[in-house]
């Protein structure tokens, strides 16, 4: 794995096709303003309160669209919903399709921005049509690792145990690799099925990498990236399908962001960090994994697996993709305001959605790139 970010590898030409059809019919069904049962539209779902300050009432009028990461939507729905209620002439419209998709809308200029959770490589941002870009932290979670056994008290796995599951070498769940992990626990003898995402997805980014960090098995035979050649197991699309999928199906195993995990509800497993401990995603124990790296960039984002006893080792960041550039002063105005408070005082919805508040100094960072969207007429957009 590159020392900085771990970007992908060993990923098959099927795979890629895959993703670029996915990422193809995405762009033309947001141009055509389809995805409508993915898109949050806070108009629709909230009754605008009055503007009852300056503040509430301040800023230019704009309907603004995004597409992206399912990792991202629920934080996206409740703070997007509040900040239509304090600026009613804004309106926000995201789709939720996936990180590739997000990047393929973005790229085509089909969307304001995009929604990823790994940022877009060199490559990706030369390809965009509308030119240079920013790409801005604004979130923080984790995910999970979910399963389908009924009435079992919570599992503890470790990263390697659940690397030979996803490589299909651990096919049944009184394998021993699993049975010395939980002694006393009566885990039935039944075959696993694994459940993975089948769209380009950002949370498929930062679950693989976390597993090529404790796996090297893993990272030679699979690698780290938003699409991959799945060894085993049954495909399901975005967050919502992967958590469908393993609340139906007897004896699944998959990977979903946190906040996911409490639709239907569904058991997720203890994992053992590096300090040895078994944790569980928390506010705590997310913070305390980003704390050890409190310094990130586009090009160096991994938090997985970070030293700490508290340390929940399958967190990350989720990113929006902005042109520095842009065309319309009103709608880039729009947009940056949006942000910067997405970013900072947005950040008092993270915890209701079981995201993590963004730490001070990625607040900051936050801020600085956002300083560099201009408008039309080269004018900064942010102080």
């Amino acid at each position: 794995m590159p020392a900085n970010d771990g970007r992908p590898h060993h990923v098959t030409h099927r795979a890629r096709a895959r993703t670029l059809s996915a990422c193809a019919a995405a762009v033309l069904a947001l141009a055509a303003a389809a995805c409508s049962a993915t898109t949050t539209n806070t108009t629709s779902t909230v009754s605008p309160a009055p503007a009852t300050s300056a503040a509430g009432a301040s800023g230019p009028a704009a309907t603004l669209t995004g597409a992206g990461s399912t990792f991202d939507a629920p934080f996206f729905d409740l703070a997007f919903a509040q900040y239509h209620q304090q600026h009613v002439g804004v309106t926000v419209r995201y789709s939720a399709v996936g990180s590739s998709a997000g990047i393929a809308a973005f790229t085509a200029q089909h969307v304001d921005f995009g929604a990823s959770d790994v940022p877009m490589t060199a490559a990706e941002q030369a390809a965009a049509h509308g030119g240079s870009s920013v790409q801005v932290p604004v979130d923080l979670g984790a995910e999970v690792v979910v399963y389908h056994l009924p009435g079992l008290p919570r599992l503890h796995l470790t990263g390697p145990v659940v690397a030979q599951i996803f490589l299909g070498q651990i096919t049944n769940w009184r394998d021993p690799a699993i049975t010395a992990l939980n002694p006393g626990v009566n885990i039935p003898s039944e075959p696993i099925t694994v459940v993975h995402r089948s769209d380009g997805s950002g949370t498929t980014y930062i679950f693989s990498n976390y597993l090529s960090s404790v796996s090297p098995a893993w990272a030679a035979k699979v690698g780290t990236g938003k699409s991959l050649h799945w060894p085993t197991g049954t495909g399901a699309e975005g967050n919502p399908g992967v958590a469908n999928a393993v609340a139906h199906i007897p004896f699944s195993i998959g990977y979903i962001e946190r906040s996911y995990s409490k639709g239907p509800i569904l058991s997720y497993a203890a994992i053992r960090n590096q300090a040895g401990h078994y944790v569980i995603p928390s506010t705590a124990s997310i913070a305390a994994d980003a704390a050890q790296k409190p310094d990130i960039t586009p090009t160096n984002f991994s938090i997985v697996n970070e030293p700490g006893a508290n340390s929940y080792p399958i967190s990350g960041y989720s990113w929006a993709l902005v042109y520095t550039h842009q065309p319309s002063q009103a709608t880039g105005q729009a947009l940056v305001n949006l942000l910067d408070w997405l970013t900072h005082a947005g950040q008092a919805y993270a915890a209701t959605t079981s995201y993590v508040p963004l730490p001070a100094r990625i607040q900051q960072l936050a801020h600085t790139m956002l300083q560099q969207v201009t408008g039309p007429g080269g004018t900064h957009l942010l102080s």
